[in-house]
């Protein structure tokens, strides 16, 4: 439509999930768009998080089928993990995607602008001595790797999960501050390569964004796996020593590793970019939008990590995919924030949609709930793993809480959001024939039992 040079029906400053998602769409649907970014198109997630991330994560999965085959009667052994191996092939998927990214953005006809981008208006983004005018504007800045008050990343023994991305080494030991995703995550991989690991939490529970049976779940796992955690101890300081950290949680405890990595989470991009200035409204950092997310200034429009609720690349790619389609006049459904599938890729993974059972009561009250064990399902005793499905249910009404624990179980949260979001009855998904032997039986088990006809169902 609109392109003369510098001008644009749409400007996104940022070229991550959500930034690059939008783009996308809007040139399917006929605008012009220029994306600015002032590192890599793809964003943390592409280049120093979900992917990278996920593939570490496959590797210590091949390396702790190595370790454990015989169990299977496969007699093999792991003489050990080469780490510049792991990352020749984690930095291959990822260059592989990027390369594929760059080239649908010049398929469809975006201008790709390389340099850091600052809102100096309504309309207008600055580019070094460029100003870039869109009819609507786009804030899609991302977000970065939060410390705490006097904690330093030295990016050598106290790390954030993008200095861990890069390790030429696997390290012996371990201090991990956070039980959250990431976290967990790299708790997970890194036991899996033989690091000695210790989870440091202030909250009581690991995952504690997680249903509190996920919780419990995991943790229970985790000793299995002789990964350490202690939960409801806030931290106090760190020491840096010749031969790596020493970590003082509540209590005078001392915690002696070869690095702290700080996974205490994420946050927004939002400062020098101008946003405040042209009178975008911020909360805490994080900007704040209405249904349609568009930000306090008229035409100014956000998504991903700087728009409060779930830090996830596939919401940021619906909200762009949203953004899009709402310039276009299309009038898009507003995102339910709740019905965004959510999956941390440990060993077991933890897979969720909807509410927990405790908000669940909150809002409805009287709910039911059932636990499907996955010792009910063929293929989960084929893979050795244990875990559980759990359903939630308003009393008489929809499910409106899946929560998942086990092997694999993030490849099942499709057709649990499915059932989410459209809001299905038990009796909706218990006649859909689901394959044989698959662990996304369990799903349809689960809800044959809570409809009142178990088949394959144990306590």
């Amino acid at each position: 439509m609109t392109d003369s040079g510098t001008t644009y029906d749409l400007v996104i400053l940022g070229g991550g999930s959500g930034g690059y998602a939008a783009g996308l769409r809007a040139a399917t649907l006929g605008l012009s768009v220029a994306l600015v970014e002032k590192d890599k198109v793809g964003g943390t997630c592409l280049h120093r998080g979900c992917i990278p991330t996920k593939a570490l994560l496959h590797a210590a999965e091949v390396a702790d089928s190595a370790r454990e085959s015989e169990q299977f009667g496969v007699r093999t052994t792991l003489e050990g993990v080469d780490m510049g191996g792991v990352n020749k092939y984690k930095d291959g998927v990822v260059d592989r995607l990027f390369k594929g990214l760059q080239g649908q953005l010049k398929a469809r006809g975006i201008t790709v602008i390389e340099g850091e981008g600052r809102l100096t208006s309504p309309t207008t983004v600055q580019v070094g001595d460029t100003t870039y005018t869109g009819r609507n504007v786009l804030l899609a800045s991302g977000s970065y790797s939060k410390s705490l008050p006097g904690l330093e990343l030295d990016g050598h023994r106290v790390i954030a999960s993008e200095h861990a991305l890069t390790l030429d080494r696997v390290p012996e030991s371990a201090v991990i501050l956070g039980g959250g995703v990431i976290g967990v995550e790299f708790a997970s991989a890194w036991t899996s390569f033989g690091t000695k690991v210790t989870i440091v939490e202030a909250l009581p529970r690991l995952v504690p964004a997680e249903d509190a049976d996920c919780s419990k779940t995991l943790e229970r796992a985790f000793r299995k796996r002789k990964i350490a955690f202690k939960t409801g101890t806030p931290f106090e300081s760190v020491a840096v020593t010749d031969s790596g950290v020493r970590v003082t949680v509540a209590g005078g405890e001392v915690i002696e590793a070869e690095l702290l990595l700080v996974a205490v989470g994420r946050g927004p991009n939002t400062t020098g970019l101008g946003y405040e200035e042209v009178g975008v409204a911020l909360d805490r950092g994080f900007v704040t939008v209405d249904a349609t997310l568009q930000t306090s200034v008229p035409g100014v429009y956000a998504v991903g990590d700087i728009v409060p609720g779930l830090q996830l690349a596939h919401r940021g790619f619906q909200q762009g995919i949203f953004v899009a389609e709402h310039l276009a006049g299309l009038a898009p459904a507003p995102i339910d924030e709740a019905g965004i599938p959510r999956v941390t890729y440990s060993e077991p993974e933890v897979a969720s949609v909807g509410l927990t059972e405790e908000q669940a009561r909150e809002k409805y009250g009287d709910v039911e709930i059932l636990n499907y064990n996955l010792g009910g399902n063929g293929k989960s005793q084929i893979l050795k793993t244990a875990g559980f499905v759990k359903l939630v249910r308003a009393r008489d009404g929809a499910v409106v809480g899946l929560h998942m624990v086990g092997s694999r179980v993030g490849e099942l949260i499709g057709e649990a959001q499915l059932i989410y979001n459209w809001e299905a009855y038990p009796a909706d998904v218990a006649p859909l024939v689901h394959a044989h032997p698959t662990q996304n039986e369990a799903l349809g088990e689960a809800h044959l039992a809570l409809a009142g006809k178990p088949l394959h169902f144990h306590d």
